[in-house]
């Protein structure tokens, strides 16, 4: 079965002033803060870091996770990064953490992901929204529309396995729901330890397959925090989840695919006549399939057949086009992101640098950076990737009174516009119908359309007018300023 990767991107820039090496070392000498299960001592101040060794964080509450961090002098001098491995046990997955531009002890709080599954948040960070982007293997530059303008900001490179994320002995992560109980017992972890982010609201973010990581995700921490506070622990303030381009369900993808191979909804037609009327005929087939095998029923054999007959029949490719954005050419007709995007190849030198891990604080032993994992991707639970109902999570964070952004490149192939205002319109939710029945209404950037928009109560839909897969790297103004006004709460 063809898996095409759900991306999102973004690359870390390097600077030649920000070359501080603290060496080698093991990650047992990293530890600065000894640990005793029965005493709790917060760090408190962020600042009190080290950019030389790594401060373990812990808490009793969560005894088999911890979190090690140091400050990384790289990216972005204007503000303070940092750097560090969430610690499953002998599972280790790394992050970045950036603080805002504006005023990090007030600004809310951003947590990023890639898709995939199996894609490095390096995409986001160094090519989308981080506060650099590399521009050659040895170069990077200031990013002027990086989301940390107005929030502090996570990117995190999961499941184990890509990125620099990894385990000791093989341990692997297969599924959503697993990864999402180490994300909310680092969250919890990393608040409680400073004071200034106690309260503070806190997005979840991610692009493409992460719009089936974010709602699960999110539901995690929103549960968790009944049991936070009975341990003496802040509640995390979950605000909002925000999504790009993201399928949460799969087979509405496939059948968008099909619209939009035949010239609906202003995408030129990538098929003849003759072809769309064989689709066509198709359409009815696989749906009815997937709500009988996948929907109704979680039966993985029937579920997987009919995965494969919708695949198989509606997931053509579209020329030579890039299937992310098909205004741009690709080299690759089956969507390999390095070969859409040439400049990946950059981040992934960049990356793989001794100068480079050693200010990052990479393991020993570890420092293969990945980009994307093709046996994660692969093996990826069947029940995650294609039979998950990762909308239920959305659903029920809505009724929370959780706010949830859902955007999209009206560019977008794989990912596509069609699919995605689909999907919020068949979210069912005590204001599903007003939002149904509230009218599409231009917003706007510097008095020019920037897209179309939708809001109800809790729920906002908007597209990004020329951009594709990766919004903020095809229109990083407009996708900063859509950030920046859903942050304050103004309307788009």
């Amino acid at each position: 079965m063809r898996v095409l990767y759900f991306l999102s991107l973004t690359l870390l820039p390097f600077t030649a002033a920000s070359q501080h090496s603290f060496g080698a070392q093991t990650r047992s000498s990293l530890a600065t803060q000894p640990y005793d299960s029965g005493l709790f001592s917060p760090v408190e101040d962020l600042h009190n870091i080290s950019p030389s060794q790594y401060t373990i964080l812990q808490h009793p509450s969560f005894p088999a996770h911890s979190v090690r961090i140091k400050e990384s002098k790289f990216c972005d001098e204007e503000v303070r990064a940092y750097t560090g491995y969430i610690d499953i046990e002998a599972r280790h997955l790394f992050f970045y953490f950036f603080e805002s531009r504006r005023d990090p002890d007030s600004d809310d709080v951003i947590f990023w992901t890639n898709g995939g599954p199996g894609s490095s948040s390096s995409y986001g960070l160094f090519m989308e929204l981080g506060p650099c982007r590399v521009t050659g293997a040895n170069t990077t530059a200031r990013f002027d529309y990086s989301w940390n303008e107005h929030a502090n900001i996570f990117f995190i490179d999961q499941p184990i396995g890509v990125g620099f994320s990894y385990a000791d002995y093989g341990e692997q992560v297969d599924s959503t729901l697993e990864a999402a109980r180490h994300i909310a017992a680092f969250v919890a972890i990393f608040f409680e330890h400073f004071t200034k982010f106690k309260g503070r609201p806190f997005h979840m973010a991610g692009e493409s397959y992460a719009g089936r990581h974010i709602p699960v995700y999110a539901s995690e921490i929103y549960d968790r925090n009944a049991a936070l506070e009975e341990a003496d622990m802040t509640p995390i303030n979950l605000t909002s989840i925000i999504i790009g381009n993201g399928p949460q369900d799969f087979f509405e993808m496939m059948l968008s695919l099909y619209e939009l191979q035949c010239g609906y909804h202003g995408y030129p037609p990538f098929k003849s006549i003759s072809e769309c009327v064989h689709l066509k005929q198709l359409v009815p087939r696989c749906r009815k399939r997937a709500q009988q095998s996948c929907k109704d029923t979680l039966d993985i054999l029937d579920c997987s057949a009919a995965w494969e007959f919708c695949w198989d029949t509606f997931a053509g490719w579209i020329g030579e086009r890039n299937p992310y954005d098909y205004r741009r050419p690709c080299t690759d007709v089956g969507g390999d992101s390095e070969a859409c995007y040439p400049s990946l190849q950059n981040i992934t030198v960049y990356l793989n640098q001794p100068h480079v891990q050693s200010i990052l604080g990479i393991d020993p032993g570890h420092s293969n950076y990945t980009l994307n994992d093709n046996a994660l991707n692969a093996r990826f639970s069947p029940m995650d990737t294609f039979a998950f109902r990762a909308e239920h999570y959305t659903e029920a964070l809505l009724e929370r009174g959780v706010r949830a952004l859902i955007y999209a490149g009206d560019t977008d192939y794989v990912g596509n516009h069609i699919m995605v205002e689909r999907g919020t319109l068949k979210l069912e939710w005590s204001g599903q119908k007003r939002f149904a029945n509230t009218p599409l209404r231009d917003w706007l950037v510097d008095g020019e359309i920037a897209g179309r928009t939708r809001t109800e109560g809790v729920l906002t839909f908007a597209t990004v007018h020329d951009a594709g897969h990766l919004v903020p790297f095809d229109q990083p103004k407009r996708a900063l300023e859509l950030v920046n006004r859903w942050l304050a709460g103004e309307a788009l």
